[in-house]
């Protein structure tokens, strides 16, 4: 048992506790997690209801991260945009910049699903690829 003032015994002492709060998206459950850090290590998690929702929080707090899907112009196809994503979730910090980047970015058709359109993406090490086949237009 800990006395007042002194963190419990799970706890390492020297730096205030921070805590966060967040929506698991782990699972359909969608679990309110609560997690207790110090120093930048996370000491705590509670409100999880499956061992995804430890992992997520524990990542959501260290790293977040998340998909992104949009669309990158294509020349000379049967539609002018091509719907892709990433092959995994990228670092939060970088989505707005690889967004900008992509709107950058004119493919010339056809493309094939699963092509990459983006090798190694602002230096993430994540991939975008098609998520559809886009043909040639055959009129033009």
């Amino acid at each position: 048992m800990s006395t007042a003032g002194s963190p419990p015994p799970d706890r390492p002492s020297g730096g205030e506790v921070e805590h966060r709060t967040y929506l698991c998206t782990g699972c359909p459950l969608g679990c309110r997690l609560e997690v207790d850090a110090v120093d930048g290590d996370v000491v705590e998690v509670r409100g999880f209801s499956c061992k995804r929702g430890d992992a997520y929080a524990r990542q959501e707090y260290t790293d977040p991260r998340r998909p992104l899907a949009t669309t990158v112009a294509v020349r000379g196809g049967r539609w002018p945009r091509l719907p892709v994503k990433s092959a995994e979730a990228l670092p939060k910090a970088l989505l707005s910049d690889v967004a900008a980047y992509l709107h950058t970015l004119h493919l010339d058709a056809p493309v094939k699903l699963g092509d990459v359109v983006a090798h190694d993406v602002l230096g993430s090490g994540i991939d975008v690829v098609a998520t559809r086949d886009l043909p040639a237009d055959l009129d033009a």
